[in-house]
């Protein structure tokens, strides 16, 4: 009986002991945060820069997301990693992110829904109709993939899936990719505390107001936008981060250079959107229109930099449409768009951060680019023409009317001809061995520069927005009206302005791979019956192997204390 009291005493410390330490353990995991993500991308794993925001944060942020309701499974898998994303914020941010789940369609009544969902569009979250087939009936529905942040009075619209270009599990895919990107950055653009500046360069017959308003407006709720910057002085990099240059279609001076020098030195970042080759799409039309070589005065500083603009055209058989007149009926025009390799759609772009995942970008009269030998300066081209390409050397013949005429594919064999172009280093200036122009600001003259970017575009079209002639309506930036599809233009340009701004790095977090791992339909058809077999006979099994080997060990543990236990008889 002694030897039974003391087994059971000790069992039962042995249990204490056991609760004590898991009490410690806890106590201890609260005072050291860690998280653990398994997966093989680490598609879990919140990145540095966002945890920097994120812990940085002096007040409460909310979040609306619009993925409640009936949702397919796509958009069920989206919500889940929206939800798991935002979560991740919530710890790293010490429970200053706040955020819950609507439904836009729960509203009562038409009215009020028509009401709310417009209001919805207005903040920039748009409605995609998502078409989907159960059990061999088609249905639609509108889906708001989009929320709404908000801090300190402040609101910004986050479109969570921007388009959709491929199946339905590469688009979702895609935006799953993008989560932390899109939400971090809206939160970093509504906390800090001085904006970043982007000046529009002036004074060249650039795009006007109204063919930049689609950038514009996209550029407005993130940074403070300044269309008339002016390099007839020096500007400031501190004051303005980043200078565009959109479509000049006048000589720049010498002055002008010196000063847009001086900027880039001085750190400034810069973009350029520039046509090599001067073209009229109004007088295309004549049979004797010649498109000549565009002298912006510029050639010299971009070869100083480290990249040609070449005066060509590049054409493309993979292009957009261009409608022309093929025939009459009943005296009515027959209006036919037809591809126009004048008219690039630019779909093969590098592996890097502001051009990942993007859908195909359209280019009208584009250029091609050439890196030369600049010491010190790293060179990435961006994005590049389709496999089927070529460049034609201006001067040029242009007419629509050629369009009529049989296109010989065996004439585009030059492929990835590059489009757009990165640079990044510390500049030498143009005029360190040069005289400087009469009348210019020489104060804190630099021949070497600090450490910044810029970026070449040989298409000054591709920042511009579409006007309808007929209702003066401007359609946004992207959009074609030929084919009713909006291309990445707004996204690759606000990718270019953020990668260029980007002192946190958050832009990073666009590097994000989630890979889809689809199952083998045949193998699962054919191996069907054996892994339900398994799955449901195995566990059956080792829980049977479990009971009785546990029997066995406590009639062999305990069967000798009762057999030797004195009898009462």
């Amino acid at each position: 009986m002694v030897a039974w009291e003391k087994r059971k005493t000790g069992d039962l410390l042995v249990l204490l002991n056991g609760i004590m330490l898991a009490v410690v353990l806890i106590q201890l995991s609260a005072l050291f945060f860690f998280r653990v993500d398994l997966t093989e991308e680490k598609r879990h794993t919140i990145k540095q820069p966002t945890i920097d925001v994120l812990r940085q944060l002096d007040d409460e942020v909310y979040i609306d997301v619009y993925l409640e309701g009936d949702l397919n499974a796509e958009f069920r898998r989206l919500r889940k990693a929206v939800r798991e994303t935002l979560e991740e914020f919530r710890i790293y941010s010490g429970n200053k992110i706040h955020y819950q789940f609507s439904d836009p369609l729960a509203a009562s009544g038409a009215k009020a829904q028509q009401e709310f969902m417009a209001d919805l569009v207005a903040k920039g979250i748009k409605p995609l109709n998502i078409i989907d087939s159960k059990d061999g009936r088609r249905s639609e529905k509108i889906v708001f993939p989009g929320a709404l942040v908000s801090f300190g009075g402040l609101q910004t619209g986050v479109m969570l899936l921007k388009d959709q270009v491929g199946n339905a599990q590469q688009d979702i895919n895609r935006a799953i990719e993008g989560l932390e990107f899109e939400l971090a950055n809206a939160i970093y653009q509504l906390t800090v505390v001085t904006r970043k500046r982007i000046g529009f360069v002036a004074g060249h017959q650039e795009l006007d107001s109204l063919r930049l308003a689609s950038l514009r407006d996209g550029l407005i709720s993130l940074y403070d936008v300044d269309l008339s910057a002016d390099l007839k002085y020096r500007v400031d990099p501190a004051r303005v981060n980043v200078l565009v240059i959109a479509k000049p279609r006048t000589k720049f001076s010498e002055a002008e250079k010196y000063n847009l020098d001086q900027y880039i030195l001085s750190g400034g970042n810069v973009v350029m959107f520039l046509d090599a080759v001067n073209v009229n799409l109004d007088s295309m039309g004549e049979g004797d229109y010649y498109a000549f070589p565009f002298e912006l005065g510029l050639d010299d500083l971009l070869f100083n930099y480290g990249v040609r603009l070449n005066h060509d055209l590049v054409q493309d058989l993979v292009s957009l449409r261009y409608p022309i007149v093929t025939g009459q009926l009943n005296g009515n025009p027959q209006v036919t768009p037809i591809e126009w390799p004048y008219f690039p759609l630019a779909n093969q772009y590098a592996n890097h951060v502001m051009t990942r995942n993007l859908d195909a970008t359209a280019f009208r009269f584009a250029s091609s680019i050439d890196s030369v030998k600049a010491a010190g300066i790293q060179k990435t081209p961006l994005v590049f023409s389709s496999s089927y390409s070529r460049r034609v050397a201006a001067p040029l013949k242009i007419n629509v009317n050629d369009l009529r005429k049989e296109i010989t594919p065996q004439n585009f064999s030059t492929p990835a001809i590059p489009l757009a172009y990165l640079l990044e280093g510390k500049f030498a200036s143009l005029y360190e061995n040069r005289f400087l122009p009469e009348g210019v600001d020489t104060t804190n003259r630099r021949n070497r520069g600090e450490f910044t970017r810029i970026i070449v575009v040989a298409d000054g079209d591709l920042p511009a927005n579409e006007i309808n002639r007929r209702t003066g309506k401007l359609y946004e930036l992207g959009f074609d009206a030929v084919s009713n599809h909006t291309f990445a233009n707004r996204e690759l340009i606000t990718n270019m302005i953020a990668f260029l701004t980007d002192d946190h790095g958050l832009i990073t977090t666009r590097n994000r791979e989630v890979k889809v791992r689809p199952l083998n339909k045949e193998k699962v058809r054919s191996e069907r019956l054996f892994w339900q077999v398994i799955n449901l006979g195995v566990p059956l099994v080792l829980l049977l192997v479990f009971g009785l080997t546990k029997a066995w060990m406590r009639h062999k543990r305990f069967g000798s204390l009762y057999s030797s236990a004195p009898s009462h008889e």
